[in-house]
C-alpha cells in the first residue's frame, strides 16, 4: 500500500503538470485519501522531504485542498499554515494561467429592480482561441440558502481579488471567497452622522493589513445639512470595517484631506501598495476643478490625497477610470473620450507611487469601436470593457504592435456589468477556532 501511496502522488503531480484531466486528477485524490490510512500515510511521509509534498499541493485547487485536509494531522497543519496559504494563492494561479493561457473573470450582472437577482458568472477567457471562451455555472458560485431562500439580497459593484476575497457593495454588503464557497454578510454601520447632517452618496474601498492579518473594509460618505437640504461640497466622513472584530468604526473626520470630490464614473477595483483609491477632484477659490486621486492606507488606517497633472481636457468630454498595474506596484489613469463610435484611450501612469511628479503617458491605444465604459483592468495591458451596442462585455489585449480584440459573449444591459480577475485562494473568511472541528483522522 506505501507503494501505491507514492505512485499516486507522483502521478498526482504529473498530471498536475501534464494538464490531464480533472477528472483523474480528482479520482487520484479520493484513492489518496479514502484508501490510505493515516499510518501509511505519514510512513509515506517520512520518506518524502516536506518541501516535495507542499510543492505538490500548492498545485491543486482549493476545493480539492479541503478534502486534503482530512487525510491526515500533517497535511491538515500545512494546508492550514499562513504561508502554505500565501504560496498556494501565487503558485497555483500562476501555473494556471501558464498552462491553459486563459484568465477567468468573475462577471455580475447587476439587477434594474431590487427584485431581482444579482447574476455572478465565472468567465474562461482565452488569450489564443476567442472560440474557447465560455461560461461556467460553477457550483462554488451558487449562494448560501439564506440569500436564495429570503427577501433577494443584490449587489451593484464588484472589489477584489485581494488574495482571492472579494467584496460586493450592495444589500448587504457581502465578503466571499468563491473557491471555497464562502460568503459573509457584513453587519450594517451603526454609526449616525453628525447631529444635523445626514448622507445620500457613499463610495467602499477594500483591502488587507498584512500587519494583523485582517480585511478592511472602508465607506466614505457624502455630507448634507439637515436644517439647508444643501450639501456641504468637498466634506465627507469615513468608517472602517474590520473582518477581525466584525464590527464597523468612525474614523477621525481629521484624516480626509478635505476639501475633495470623488467621480463616481471609475468603478474599476484600483487596491495597490495596500492602498484603495478613487478618482477625484480638488475645487481651488476660483471654481476651477483639477484632477486629484484620494488614497486610504488599510495598514496606517489613513488618507492621502495625489495631485494628477492635466492629462485630460474638460470632464465633459473625457471619462477618466483608475486602474491599477500590478507589474509595477503602482496605478495608471485610462483616459478616453464620452462621445463618439471609435475611441482611443491614453494610459497614463505613475512611474513611482509615492513621487505624485512621476505621471507619464504610458501608450496610447488606437481608435476601437463600441467602448462605453472600462469594467475592469488587469496586467498591464488587458482592458474588459462594456460595449456601447448591446452592452456586451468586450477586451482588449494590448501589444506595442498588436492589439487583440475580442467579444467575451455576455450581454447585460444599461451599463449592468462588472468584472474582476477570478484568482484560486485558500483564505479564510472564518476568524478565531476555525479549523477545530475540521480534521477527521482516518485509522
Amino acid at each position: 500500500m506505501l507503494s501505491i501511496c507514492f505512485l499516486l502522488l507522483f502521478l498526482l503531480s504529473f498530471v498536475i503538470l501534464t494538464k490531464k484531466s480533472k477528472k483523474i486528477r480528482s479520482s487520484m485524490l479520493t484513492m489518496l485519501g479514502v484508501h490510505g490510512t493515516k499510518r501509511e500515510v505519514l510512513s509515506m511521509e517520512q520518506h518524502l522531504p516536506q518541501e516535495l509534498v507542499s510543492n505538490i499541493l500548492s498545485r491543486l485547487p482549493a476545493k480539492d485542498l479541503v478534502k486534503c485536509k482530512r487525510v491526515c494531522k500533517s497535511w491538515f497543519d500545512l494546508i492550514t499554515d499562513y504561508h502554505f496559504v500565501t504560496n498556494h494563492y501565487v503558485a497555483y494561479n500562476n501555473l494556471m494561467h501558464y498552462q491553459s493561457q486563459e484568465e477567468q473573470l468573475l462577471v455580475i450582472g447587476r439587477p434594474f429592480v431590487s427584485a431581482l437577482k444579482t447574476h455572478i458568472s465565472l468567465l474562461s477567457c482565452n488569450t489564443n482561441d476567442p472560440q474557447k471562451n465560455h461560461i461556467s455555472s460553477s457550483s462554488l458560485l451558487n449562494l448560501p440558502c439564506e440569500y436564495n431562500n429570503s427577501e433577494h439580497k443584490y449587489w451593484s459593484e464588484i472589489s477584489g481579488p485581494c488574495n482571492g476575497i472579494y467584496f460586493l457593495e450592495g444589500n448587504p454588503n457581502v465578503l466571499m471567497n468563491p473557491s471555497l464557497g464562502q460568503f459573509k454578510a457584513l453587519p450594517k454601520p451603526h454609526l449616525s452622522a453628525s447631529q444635523g447632517t445626514y448622507s445620500l452618496t457613499e463610495y467602499s474601498g477594500f483591502g488587507f493589513d498584512p500587519k494583523t492579518n485582517d480585511y478592511k473594509v472602508v465607506v466614505i460618505r457624502d455630507i448634507w445639512l439637515k436644517e439647508t437640504d444643501e450639501r456641504k461640497l468637498g466634506h465627507w466622513t469615513a468608517e472602517l470595517y474590520s473582518l477581525n472584530s466584525n464590527s464597523w468604526r468612525k474614523l477621525d473626520d481629521a484624516s480626509l484631506p478635505l476639501p475633495i470630490e470623488i467621480w463616481g464614473s471609475s468603478k474599476v477595483y484600483t487596491y495597490v501598495n495596500n492602498c484603495c483609491h478613487w478618482w477625484g477632484y480638488d475645487v481651488d477659490e476660483s471654481g476651477a476643478k483639477e484632477d486629484a486621486v484620494l488614497a486610504f492606507d488599510m495598514v496606517n488606517e489613513s488618507f492621502r490625497k495625489i495631485k494628477v497633472p492635466r492629462i485630460r481636457g474638460s470632464s465633459k468630454e473625457e471619462f477618466a477610470t483608475l486602474a491599477p498595474l500590478k507589474e509595477s506596484s503602482t496605478i495608471a489613469v485610462v483616459v478616453y473620450p464620452l462621445r463618439g463610435q471609435e475611441k482611443s484611450f491614453d494610459v497614463w501612469v505613475m512611474k513611482d507611487y509615492w513621487n505624485e511628479g512621476s505621471w507619464v503617458k504610458q501608450y496610447t491605444v488606437e481608435p476601437i469601436e463600441t467602448i462605453y465604459k472600462f469594467v475592469g483592468f488587469y496586467g498591464s495591458n488587458q482592458f474588459p470593457w462594456s460595449s456601447s451596442g448591446n452592452d456586451g462585455l468586450v477586451g482588449c489585449d494590448y501589444e506595442p504592435e498588436s492589439e487583440k480584440i475580442k467579444d467575451l459573449q455576455v450581454c447585460g444591459k444599461n451599463g449592468s456589468l462588472r468584472a474582476a480577475r477570478y484568482m484560486e485562494s485558500l483564505v479564510s473568511l472564518k476568524r478565531g477556532n476555525e479549523f477545530s472541528c475540521q480534521f477527521v483522522s482516518r485509522e
